[in-house]
């Protein structure tokens, strides 16, 4: 039996929250809040795991450049020019580098999430040795992949 303290009142169409019935609004008892960045504390894991998102971001807009890239060979000297200038460009590198770096993070925090679906690193210290360690391949690979273009001169600035 409904008391006046938990009777609600009929649904009105102005959407007010004395008129939820929904719960939306007001509740017997307050509902905890989700959990955000000002209630957790800042953890390797967590970055990992915003960095894994990240990272899936960047190989999209790679993918177009890399579009771009094959497009400009299918329409001429003339268009590969351009692109290949842009492309040595300050910008142009930049972006190629961001393009990397996203790839050798994806692969390894991809590498991590395959460990983890095989129920094994799940507790805390070998997550964070996972999350370090692919934050560091990630680094070392690309400052690497790009030394080794720049010492066989396939790129200059």
């Amino acid at each position: 039996m409904a008391t006046p303290e938990t009777a609600r009142p009929a649904a009105d169409p102005t959407n007010e929250p004395r008129d939820d019935q929904t719960g939306r609004f007001r509740a017997p008892h307050p509902r905890p809040l989700s959990p955000h960045l000002q209630v957790w504390r800042w953890h390797v894991t967590m970055a990992a795991s915003i960095l894994h998102r990240m990272s899936g971001i960047g190989l999209y807009i790679g993918a177009i450049l890399v579009t771009a890239w094959l497009l400009s060979l299918a329409a001429g000297p003339e268009a590969y020019e351009r692109f290949a200038a842009f492309g040595g460009s300050w910008l142009g590198l930049l972006l190629w580098f961001a393009f990397s770096a996203a790839g050798f993070y994806h692969l390894a925090s991809g590498l991590r999430h395959l460990v983890w679906d095989t129920g094994r690193s799940l507790d805390v210290p070998s997550a964070n040795a996972w999350a370090w360690g692919t934050i560091v391949f990630a680094a070392v690979a690309t400052v690497a992949f790009w030394a080794l273009l720049f010492a066989q001169g396939r790129i200059s600035l």
